[in-house]
């Protein structure tokens, strides 16, 4: 009987130390202004007017608002920032607006629609 009781005992253990592990841990989320400093300061090591990540990522949200195309904004990156090449320029603003203005994303994508890299 008492080896009986040690086996449930070791097994009610067991049980409990297998639903502890399959629990996921709450993991925070960064802001969206640290991810996007993050990744376009750090990671990617693009240069910006003045060094202000944030207000040229908030500044490229406020022109898709405002209603300026994609290419306008593509020729404005490639001027203000470096790197200036095609790819890194559509990263940056696809990156601001999904970061920092997600509600723009369907604006940018329809200003986006049918654009053509400049040849060269």
């Amino acid at each position: 009987m008492k080896r009986r009781a040690e086996s449930v005992a070791v097994l009610a253990v067991a049980a409990i130390f297998a639903t502890l592990g399959q629990q996921s841990v709450a993991r925070a989320a960064p802001a969206p202004e640290v991810e996007y400093t993050y990744d376009v300061v750090v990671r990617r090591h693009y240069d910006f007017p003045n060094n202000d990540a944030i207000g040229y990522g908030f500044g490229i949200c406020g022109k898709v608002r405002g209603g300026e195309s994609y290419p306008q904004i593509m020729g404005e990156v490639k001027t203000d920032v470096t790197p200036n090449d095609e790819f890194a320029a559509n990263y940056l603003v696809s990156y601001a607006v999904g970061i920092l203005c997600p509600a723009q994303i369907w604006q940018l994508r329809h200003s986006a629609a049918g654009y053509v890299p400049p040849s060269g």
